[in-house]
């Protein structure tokens, strides 16, 4: 069974969507299956992240906006592919650092998520965008 999951971003940030994957799974009836998401997207990524504490989701982007900044920043002055804006070469960094999919297990028809675990879109581009996240349940 599989799933599109339609996800607005506003620009750089984690966009949790626990909500819509939780309902789908529940709906499924699967009792024990493997749940697979996968953003096809590059210049985004996908996390399993606290979801309690906003302050953790502010810190990991400015972390990701330290380590890797716009390509008008003089320390990316390396970078050659900056048609697509300041934001878009850094934003393929990003994404190559972190995960495209992730796997998480359901056990008598839920997730396996820890208390305060969430799912999160972590967007990379500066303008809001609409990703794209497929979910397989196996």
């Amino acid at each position: 069974m599989h799933r599109r999951f339609d996800i607005a971003t506003r620009g750089p940030g984690l966009t949790e969507f626990t909500r819509d994957v939780a309902a789908w799974v529940d709906g499924a009836s699967a009792e024990e299956a493997l749940l697979t998401l996968f953003v096809r997207h590059t210049s985004c990524s996908l996390l399993i992240q606290e979801n309690a504490d906003p302050e953790v989701r502010s810190d990991l982007a400015a972390f990701f906006h330290r380590l890797v900044p716009p390509s008008d920043d003089p320390a990316m002055s390396y970078l050659t592919h900056t048609y697509e804006g300041p934001d878009d070469m850094p934003g393929h960094i990003k994404s190559a650092l972190l995960p495209s999919s992730l796997q998480i297990p359901v056990i008598d028809g839920r997730m396996v998520l820890g208390t305060w675990q969430g799912i999160y879109l972590f967007e990379h581009r500066s303008a809001p965008h609409r990703r794209e996240v497929i979910g397989l349940l196996r």
